[in-house]
């Protein structure tokens, strides 16, 4: 079942003996006369909202769209014009319709349907939080930290044996583009790359010190996936799948929860040029869960975040995604989308996964991760697709389903949380970063690859997994989903399940 406008769609909460495939990060040419001659509308038009505009790369915003943003009633927040995308606000119901009409937009479209600020709904999904004495009682054998044997994860992919070889270079610099990062965590802080760390919620960087944390009211999600990359191995908590390498945060999400195309373009951009190895993207761009090129709206908001994405990849970042958590197949000729747009009233839609894009996850050159659980065969709630899952990781699912080998008492992935604490959680949130992990220890291995040969090596050292073949997961006697392809790649598990031991051996 999917869970109804949640928005924290990349993390999961499974009660025992229940399956869940739910979304907890939903979070979510003519000629120019037609602009230049319209009134400049006032605010009582209608509601403020947020704006991308995009123009030709690699110039200056040109003071023709300049003037025909104000003539149309909009403000320029910023513009990076390195991409060409402009974040405008606006209170001109018809502002995107009619900067579109100008020479030299190429597109432009709102980045939400609530007004500024976005509206918000309760959270879903808490984490189960460790108590103090379940640290306190923690006990691992020796060269191990405390919480590591609760980690089936890292075994899964082979992180324990190759963290005998290395734990990473701290020359790599994973950065986690999400809900913020908890930097004074013990398990974070020896590992943290300030200069790589932001808050881009805004549209525009905040590099404010401590600007990249959550607050005590928003979610811990961020500072889960930062552990499971690069908690240190410094006797204390758990063990990151890269446990050498930097961590940075990147916040882009509201108080709410919502992560716009704004923010994500700025969080990109901002990775692109502060040195960063691999960005860790558990979030889908709110608030379409599926953005449709024919929609001239949802059309420039897939320009963006592509622009955005690629300059990354140019710039030498190595961007992985989380692949969802509804079990779509995201192959299919069409699926019901429920969910959007989810920062305001959202109704059922029919669309082609093939032209209705989630993004990042399904823009090109992004490594697409799908979730495994404790026996290693597809979560419950993973999304799949034959070529469009590149790769599978540990994201955890129901001990009903796939209970894990002792000393092991969860199916869910443990992870740092605010405050010191640590805690389970599950999703494909918690999948991609093991493969961002994964990444950056190749990183590692290979200094000088390119986004290109990461990805290669990525794909080649994966451990092949052949379809699981029925998959009747709650085990009632009927298929749950349908895995397409071969033992070496297949909707299910893309190229295989990664495999760290191999990333700093080969």
């Amino acid at each position: 079942m999917t869970a109804p406008y949640a928005r924290y769609r990349r993390a999961v909460a499974i009660p025992a003996g229940m399956a869940m495939a739910t979304a907890l990060a939903f979070l979510p040419n003519t000629a120019a006369t037609a602009a230049e001659d319209a009134p400049a509308p006032t605010a009582a038009e209608a509601t403020p909202l947020s704006y991308v505009v995009n123009v030709k790369p690699g110039h200056g915003t040109s003071a023709h769209v300049k003037k025909a943003v104000a003539k149309a009633g909009g403000t320029i927040v910023t513009s990076y014009d390195q991409i060409g995308v402009i974040v405008v606000h606006s209170s001109n119901a018809d502002f995107a319709k009619t900067i579109r009409t100008v020479r030299g937009v190429q597109s432009a479209g709102a980045t939400r349907t609530a007004p500024l600020p976005s509206a918000s709904t309760g959270d879903l999904g808490a984490p189960k939080v460790l108590s103090a004495a379940e640290v306190a009682a923690a006990d691992a054998p020796a060269g191990q930290d405390p919480l590591q044997p609760q980690q089936w994860d890292l075994p899964a992919i082979k992180a324990d044996k190759a963290h005998e070889k290395t734990l990473g270079s701290k020359k790599v610099t994973v950065a986690v583009i999400d809900t913020g990062v908890d930097d004074t965590h013990p398990d974070i802080a020896p590992n943290f790359d300030r200069e790589a760390s932001v808050n881009c919620v805004s549209g525009k960087p905040d590099t404010a010190d401590g600007a990249w944390r959550p607050s005590a009211e928003e979610s811990p999600h961020g500072t889960h996936v930062a552990g499971e990359i690069a908690a240190a191995k410094n006797g204390i908590g758990m063990t990151g799948v890269a446990p050498g390498v930097k961590v940075s945060g990147i916040k882009v999400s509201t108080t709410a929860g919502f992560f716009y195309t704004e923010a994500v373009v700025c969080g990109f951009v901002w990775a692109a040029e502060h040195g960063v190895d691999v960005t860790n993207n558990s979030y889908y761009t709110d608030p379409w869960y599926f953005n449709c090129k024919n929609d001239p709206d949802q059309k420039a908001l897939v320009d963006a975040v592509t622009r955005a994405s690629r300059y990354a990849e140019k710039k030498g970042a190595v961007n992985v995604a989380a692949a969802g958590n509804e079990n779509y197949d995201l192959a299919s000729d069409e699926i019901t989308d429920p969910s959007s747009p989810n920062d305001t009233t959202p109704g059922d839609r029919v669309v082609d996964p093939s032209k209705c894009l989630d993004i990042p996850t399904q823009l090109p050159g992004v490594v697409t991760v799908a979730s495994t659980g404790a026996k290693g065969i597809k979560s419950s709630f993973s999304n799949y697709g034959l070529g469009v899952a590149d790769i599978a990781a540990p994201g955890g699912d129901s001990t009903a389903y796939q209970k894990p080998e002792a000393p092991a008492t969860s199916g869910l992935i443990l992870g740092t949380l605010p405050g010191g604490k640590w805690g389970y959680m599950a999703g494909t949130s918690m999948a991609s970063p093991h493969v961002a992990g994964v990444a950056a220890l190749i990183k590692s291995t290979h200094p000088h690859a390119s986004p290109a040969l990461v990805k290669a090596l990525l794909y080649a050292e994966a451990d092949a997994t052949p379809c699981t073949d029925p998959y009747d997961i709650n085990g009632d006697g009927k298929v749950d989903a349908v895995c397409e392809g071969s033992k070496n790649r297949n909707g299910f598990y893309g190229w295989g399940i990664a495999d760290a031991l191999d990333a700093v051996t080969k």
